[in-house]
C-alpha cells in the first residue's frame, strides 16, 4: 500500500488566550511535519458556541505569526480540505450523524438537564451508558412515533453514541506504546445537539481528521481519556483503515509542587503563561504575555522544544531548523515536564548574546528615544556591545546603561560612603588634569597615561578607579572605566568629574 503523506493538525478552540502548553503542542506538530516532509494544518474548533470569546481566534493567529510557526493550510491560509473552521462545516457533520443513527450506532435522547441532575443525585457516579440508558428518555426506550412527534414539535434533543460494553480498545501510541482501555469506561457521549445544529468536539474532531486525511494526532496527555471514544467512532463510521496514529504529549507541570501548570502559577511567581498579552473582553483583566515581557520568540521555541523531549546531547541552544533535524517523537517523555521559567530566562539571555550588536541596538533605540535622548545608532550600538552580556531582556538595558546618555543627577549614598575618601576630591582634580592633557582620548592612551600617573604618585589603582566610576556613573557599577570615559569623550568626562568634585567635596 502506498505510504500516505504525513498530515498533522493543531486544532485550538477560540475560548480564550492560547496557553503556552498549546504552543508546545503546535510546535511538536510543526517539527514532526517538517521532519517528514508533511503538512501542518490549522483548524479552529468552535462548535461549542456558548464558550466562544471575541478576539480569541485573532489572538491565536497573531501568536503563531510572532512565534514563527507557519502552517501549510487552514484558517486564514486556505487549502484543498476546507473550510477549516468547524462552525462552517455543519452540513458535513449532519451527514455522519445520520449515518450513525441509521446504522444503530447512535440514538436520540430527550433528557433535560434537570432530569440528568436528578439521576446523578439518585445514582452515585452516574454515567449515561449501557447500564443506565434504559432508564432514560431516548429513542431506545421510547416508541418511534413518540420520538418523531417530539422532533416534529421542535423539542430539543441530543444524539448520543451507543457504546458497546466489554470491548478492548487498543491505542497504538507513539510515545506510550500499546495502551488498552475497556469500552466500559466510555460513556454514551453526546455527538450532536439540535439546539445549535452543531456536533460536539468528539464527532467533529473525528470527521475532520478523516476528511482532512490526518495521519498523526499529536496532542496533550489530557486528551488520552477521549482516545478510546475516538477509536470506537472510527470503527463505527467504517474508517478504521485510515485511523491516524496517536501521540499523547506529557503534561507541563507547575514550577514547584504538584499538578499541571496554570495561570495562577504564573501570576504567583511572576512569569507569563500566554504567548501574547491578553485583554479579557468580559472581565477587562489583562494577562501578561511573553512578547510584551521582552522574550525573543526563538528563545520561547527553544525552551518549549526541550520540555518533554531531549535530543540526547549536551547542547541546548538550537535554531528552529536544527530542531527539525533533531526532533524524534518517540524520544518524548511519558512523565510530565516541569515548567522551569528561570530556564526560559536563561534561554533569552543566550539568544541576546547570539544576536548582533546592531540587531539589539535596533530594539534598544526606541527605549533610548523614549527617555528623551537623541542619540545616533552608531553610539547606541557601542553601548550595546559593552552591556548586552549583562542582561537577559532589552528592557533591562536602560537602567544599566542610562549613564552613558544622561549624566548622574545624584550619587548613590552607600557607594559614596564606601568609595569617596577624604582625599578623593583632590585626587580626582589631579586625574582631570591628566585626562585634559591628552591629545588622544582612546582607551589605550588613557589607560597608559593614567597608569603612569598612578605609579608616579603612588596612588592605589582601586581607590582611584572606584572614585572615578562614582563620578562618571553615580554608582559603583558598569563596564571598564576607560571604556566609559572613551565613549563619553574628553569634555563630558571632565564635566562629570568636576561636578562630582563640587557636589561630593
Amino acid at each position: 500500500m502506498e505510504e500516505r503523506q504525513v498530515r498533522v493538525r493543531f486544532a485550538p478552540s477560540p475560548t480564550g488566550p492560547l496557553h503556552i502548553g498549546g504552543v508546545r503542542t503546535a510546535l511538536y506538530n510543526y517539527l514532526f511535519a517538517r521532519q517528514h516532509g508533511g503538512r501542518l494544518i490549522l483548524r479552529i474548533e468552535d462548535t461549542d458556541s456558548t464558550r466562544l470569546v471575541p478576539g480569541a481566534e485573532e489572538y491565536i493567529l497573531e501568536s503563531f505569526m510572532w512565534l514563527g510557526i507557519k502552517f501549510d493550510e487552514g484558517v486564514s491560509i486556505g487549502g484543498d480540505y476546507g473550510p477549516y473552521r468547524q462552525s462552517e462545516r455543519r452540513k458535513i457533520y449532519r451527514r455522519y450523524v445520520d449515518q450513525l443513527l441509521e446504522a444503530g450506532k447512535a440514538y436520540i435522547a430527550f433528557d433535560t438537564p434537570e432530569e440528568l441532575d436528578a439521576k446523578r443525585a439518585e445514582i452515585p457516579n452516574f454515567q449515561y451508558d449501557a447500564r443506565t440508558r434504559g432508564m432514560m428518555r431516548n429513542s431506545l426506550t421510547m416508541p418511534a412515533e413518540e420520538v418523531k412527534a417530539l422532533i416534529d414539535d421542535g423539542v430539543q434533543y441530543v444524539v448520543r453514541f451507543k457504546v458497546t460494553p466489554g470491548e478492548a480498545v487498543h491505542i497504538d501510541d507513539i510515545i506510550r506504546g500499546e495502551v488498552t482501555i475497556m469500552s466500559d469506561v466510555v460513556d454514551d457521549k453526546v455527538l450532536y445537539k439540535s439546539a445549535d445544529e452543531l456536533p460536539t468536539y468528539h464527532l467533529a474532531n473525528i470527521v475532520d481528521d478523516h476528511l482532512m486525511e490526518i495521519t498523526h494526532v499529536i496532542r496533550g496527555e489530557e486528551w488520552l481519556p477521549s482516545s478510546p471514544l475516538h477509536v470506537l467512532l472510527y470503527r463505527a463510521l467504517g474508517w478504521e483503515d485510515t485511523m491516524p496514529r496517536f501521540a499523547h504529549l506529557p503534561l507541563l507541570l507547575k514550577p514547584e509542587g504538584k499538578g499541571k501548570l496554570s495561570k495562577r502559577d504564573g501570576d504567583r511567581l511572576g512569569f507569563p503563561v500566554f504567548p501574547l498579552e491578553w485583554h479579557d473582553p468580559k472581565t477587562g483583566e489583562v494577562s501578561s504575555g511573553y512578547r510584551e515581557n521582552g522574550y525573543f520568540p526563538e528563545a520561547i521555541i527553544n525552551f518549549l522544544a526541550l520540555l518533554g523531549w531531549n535530543p540526547g546531547i549536551e547542547q541546548e541552544v538550537f535554531s528552529l531548523e536544527k530542531l527539525v533535524g533533531l526532533f524524534d517523537l518517540t524520544k518524548c517523555s511519558k512523565s510530565g515536564a516541569r515548567f522551569d521559567y528561570q530556564k526560559c530566562i536563561w534561554f533569552n539571555h543566550e539568544y541576546m548574546l547570539n544576536k548582533s550588536n546592531e540587531e539589539v541596538a535596533e530594539m534598544f533605540a526606541p527605549i533610548v528615544a523614549g527617555n528623551g535622548v537623541d542619540e545616533s545608532m552608531e553610539r547606541i550600538t557601542q553601548v550595546v556591545a559593552m552591556m548586552k552580556d549583562r542582561v537577559s531582556f532589552i528592557k533591562e538595558l536602560w537602567p544599566l546603561c542610562s549613564f552613558f546618555f544622561i549624566p548622574p543627577s545624584e550619587y548613590d549614598e552607600k557607594t559614596v560612603r564606601k568609595r569617596w575618601k577624604e582625599d578623593s576630591a583632590r585626587v580626582m582634580g589631579e586625574l582631570a588634569e591628566v585626562l585634559e592633557s591628552l591629545d588622544d582620548f582612546s582607551i589605550e592612551t588613557q589607560e597608559r597615561e593614567v597608569k603612569n600617573w598612578l605609579e608616579a604618585k603612588g596612588y592605589k589603582m582601586g581607590d582611584v578607579m572606584n572614585a572615578f566610576r562614582l563620578a562618571l556613573v553615580g554608582i559603583g557599577k558598569g563596564p571598564g572605566m576607560f571604556d566609559i570615559s572613551a565613549f563619553l569623550g574628553r569634555e563630558e568626562t571632565l564635566r562629570r568629574l568636576r561636578r562630582a568634585i563640587e557636589v561630593l567635596g
